[in-house]
């Protein structure tokens, strides 16, 4: 079993209709809205389309009445063009009124769904770490949250109702211009279909892998930008400046090919979006003009065709030139799905009996990642109300084991128990009530100290803060910085120590108040002294607690009341 998962190189890629329709799904809970967008999509078009048409049939009466050829040409009831006027006055209003209510509603859509997606997204990655985030690329995670969902804005703002809008004001249109001639509806149908579909899945064929590697390479690029900065000290001290910067530009190069060949993709595609544009216009005039010697259609069916065929292309262009930053916006989508279809290793449990914690153990356990082999056959118990102390080399299970008990990975032979039933049939949210974890390099958020030991009990008040402080031997420190518990540590904690972050790591521990507390290598990055205090704490401030203390330190094992090591007991 791996804690890896699968990269974006080695998914296997989805079909670009597969990926909208798994985009679209989304939408559900403002469906309403959408329906309200399209329809007032479409009644802007098709406010445009005729105002270009009653602009034609205003010349058509001017010349008919020039003429005076009216009844020889059978022409249908026109209205006074004054009449027209009015009507193409109120139109042009509707098409600004309509299409700011259009957008209006499509990026009320997009920054809905984006709030909705970002949770779904984070609420997946919770899901799924440890054990499938274990080694993955954190810049490429990073770009999927930020960078890949702000991408989709373009495909729920201008993307799903458009294709909506541009399928119900073509089939309209169709129908409109089919009623002079059917021969002429089925033409501009094809003219459609062809600007509309036929160009988008040519251009989409033909850069979605492109696309796909575009958005791959960026996250790639910010996470060896975020290399470069966390380890901005050792590159100054090994004078490897030089070659990160170079590696950057070269990576940079790379991405700039990449769109520089989309952007010509998207040229081309432009190119032969207008001239297909064209030669429908010109093909209706021909073939209108045809019709009308074989007496099929009038003077009127003529101009009006050929003018609603040159005024209606409005939809499709619009969904045709959604092809050119779709590939990356698809490419962009399918990273998202995948995270939020994504299995976890692990799956959570509930609707168990409750229990409470008496004991915990590790029965014949087997667990490897990959091919590794971490523990064969392996078997300890942990009594209640001890502190139990875990020694042994480097690689040999211990941090391993913690993480079964926590129930971060599943045994592959064997079971992990606690209380005498199997932690796989114990409800997940009891679990981490059960336990407390402190882990090797204990991550602090960018707040307050005071915040940051609260994670341990959320809600719980500013002295039973600085009672969890006090017996993690952290009070005396916090209250020499300037503002206190309120002072915010820096980004990952960096302006504090690694001991005073694992002291206030343990203060979380000593907050969160479970009966099982497991404790990673908790003073490897404190002195003799310090690690004296800590463990001195530890043992006067535990109450009845059990205690799990891993460390590669035999001055740390002085604690324990049982130590461990690998494959055998002694009393301590």
């Amino acid at each position: 079993m791996s804690g890896k998962c699968m990269s974006s190189k080695e998914m296997k890629r989805r079909s670009a209709p597969a990926v909208m329709g798994g985009l679209i799904g989304l939408v559900k809970p403002l469906l309403h809205i959408m329906i309200l967008a399209v329809f007032l999509g479409t009644a802007g078009y098709l406010c445009a389309i005729f105002l270009t048409i009653l602009a034609g049939q205003a010349l058509l009466h001017g010349i008919v009445q020039g003429a005076g050829v009216a009844d020889e040409l059978s022409l249908h009831p026109i209205s006074p063009v004054k009449y027209l006027f009015l009507i193409m006055a109120v139109l042009a209003v509707l098409r600004g009124v309509l299409h700011y209510m259009e957008q209006y509603c499509n990026h009320f859509i997009a920054f809905k769904l984006l709030a909705i997606i970002r949770h779904k997204v984070f609420a997946a990655l919770r899901k799924l770490c440890p054990a499938k985030l274990e080694g993955r690329d954190r810049g490429n995670l990073i770009s999927i949250i930020t960078t890949d969902i702000e991408l989709l804005e373009v495909f729920y703002a201008h993307t799903i109702s458009p294709v909506a809008i541009a399928v119900l004001t073509s089939l309209i249109m169709t129908f409109y211009i089919g009623r002079y001639h059917i021969g002429a509806g089925i033409f501009a149908l094809a003219a459609y279909l062809i600007v509309g579909a036929l160009i988008p899945f040519w251009n989409g064929r033909r850069g979605g892998a492109r696309g796909m590697e575009f958005r791959t390479g960026f996250g790639e690029l910010n996470s060896f930008v975020l290399d470069s900065l966390r380890g901005l000290d050792e590159t100054i001290q090994y004078r490897q400046g030089q070659k990160r910067s170079g590696e950057m530009e070269k990576r940079s190069d790379r991405l700039a090919g990449i769109q520089k060949e989309l952007s010509r993709m998207e040229g081309s595609q432009r190119s032969v979006t207008n001239m297909v544009i064209l030669l429908a216009s010109f093909g209706m005039l021909f073939l209108t003009l045809f019709l009308s010697r074989q007496n099929a259609i009038g003077f009127d069916g003529v101009l009006i065709c050929t003018i609603s065929m040159m005024g209606s292309f409005g939809p499709v262009v619009a969904l045709s030139s959604l092809s050119n930053n779709l590939n990356q916006t698809l490419a962009s989508g399918e990273r998202v799905l995948s995270i939020l279809e994504e299995k976890p290793q692990v799956e959570e449990i509930s609707g168990e009996g409750t229990i409470r914690f008496e004991k915990a153990g590790a029965e014949h356990v087997d667990f490897a990642y990959d091919q590794v082999q971490i523990l064969k056959d392996y078997s300890m118990e942990i009594p209640k109300g001890k502190i139990i102390g875990i020694h042994g080399a480097s690689g040999s299970g211990k941090s391993t084991l913690l993480k079964l008990l926590m129930r971060f990975w599943d045994v592959q032979g064997g079971r992990i128990s606690i209380s005498d039933r199997d932690i796989r049939k114990i409800n997940t949210s009891d679990l981490r009530n059960m336990e407390s974890y402190v882990t090797q390099e204990t991550v602090l958020f960018h707040d307050s100290i005071a915040n940051n030991i609260a994670i341990g009990r959320p809600g719980a008040s500013r002295e039973e803060i600085m009672e969890a402080a006090r017996k993690a031997s952290v009070h005396d420190f916090i209250m020499t910085l300037p503002k206190g518990y309120d002072t915010e540590v820096g980004e990952l904690g960096d302006t504090l120590s690694g001991g005073e972050r694992q002291r206030i790591g343990i203060a979380r521990a000593f907050l969160h108040d479970a009966p099982f507390v497991l404790l990673d290598e908790p003073t490897s990055n404190l002195d003799s002294l310090n690690e004296g205090i800590i463990l001195k704490s530890l043992k006067e401030g535990r109450g009845d607690k059990t205690v799990l203390l891993v460390s590669h330190r035999k001055s740390t094992m002085n604690v324990a009341d049982i130590v461990l090591e690998m494959g055998r007991e002694s009393k301590s």
